[in-house]
C-alpha cells in the first residue's frame, strides 16, 4: 500500500481545525468537543457550519460525559436525542461506545444506540480499548450490522507502543470490520506507523 491510499482521519473542535484539516490533505473529518476531556458530542452550530462549508466527509462523537463509559438513563436518553438531531441535519456516520462495570460493552446500550441511528453507520470509538476480552469484543460488535469500525490505540497510549495489539486486532477483524489505529499518531509518523502496522486507516488530532 502507498501512502497515496492511507485514509488519514481528522479528528477536530473548531471550525478553523476543520478547514485546516480539509486543506491540508485529511480525507475525513470526526467532529467533537472538549478533546482534553477525551471528546464529547460537538455542538449542532459547529456540525452545520462544517457541513455548510466543507467538503471532507464528516463523522461525529457522540459522548455526553467526560471519564468512563458507563451510562444511565438519562445519559442514554441524551445520547439518542442527539444522534436523531444530528441525522435531522445530514450526518450519517456516529462515533460512539458503551461499557458495563465488568469492563464489557454493554449490549443493552448499543443496541438502543445502534437503533437511534438506523441507517446511519457507527464506529465503536476507544472505549474497545478498556476491553479485557478484544476478541469477544469484536465478535460482539459484528453483530451489529451499522458498525462498521472501531478505534483503538491497541490498549496503550500511543498506537507506537500498542503496535503488537494493533497489528492481533487487524489480523483477528479481517474484512470483517475495520480497525482505526489512534493514539499520538501525527503528519510526523504516520508513515512510520504504516509501516509497521499497514492499516488502511488512521486517527489522529495531528494528523495533518
Amino acid at each position: 500500500m502507498t501512502s497515496e491510499t492511507i485514509l488519514k482521519e481528522s479528528c477536530v473542535e473548531t471550525f478553523a481545525e476543520a478547514q485546516y484539516a480539509e486543506n491540508s490533505g485529511a480525507q475525513l473529518l470526526e467532529l467533537c468537543s472538549l478533546l482534553n476531556l477525551g471528546g464529547l458530542t460537538p455542538s449542532i452550530s459547529f456540525t452545520q457550519k462544517c457541513l455548510a462549508h466543507l467538503k471532507l466527509p464528516i463523522k461525529v462523537m457522540i459522548r455526553p460525559k467526560s471519564g468512563n463509559f458507563i451510562y444511565n438513563a438519562a445519559e442514554i436518553a441524551l445520547m439518542q436525542m442527539q444522534i436523531l438531531q444530528l441525522k435531522k441535519i445530514g450526518i450519517s456516520h456516529f462515533v460512539l461506545g458503551a461499557l458495563t462495570l465488568e469492563n464489557k460493552i454493554d449490549l443493552a446500550v448499543l443496541k438502543k444506540l445502534s437503533e437511534t441511528a438506523g441507517e446511519a453507520t457507527l464506529t465503536f470509538h476507544k472505549a474497545f480499548d478498556c476491553l479485557e476480552d478484544w476478541k469477544e469484543g469484536i465478535d460482539q460488535l459484528l453483530d451489529f450490522e451499522n458498525i462498521t469500525h472501531i478505534l483503538s490505540s491497541g490498549g496503550a497510549e500511543t498506537a507506537l507502543e500498542g503496535k503488537e495489539i494493533l497489528i492481533k486486532l487487524m489480523k483477528y477483524s479481517g474484512s470483517r470490520i475495520t480497525i482505526i489505529p489512534a493514539g499520538k499518531i501525527t503528519r510526523l509518523n504516520i508513515h512510520r506507523i504504516h509501516e509497521l502496522l499497514h492499516a488502511s486507516h488512521y486517527h489522529g488530532r495531528k494528523i495533518v
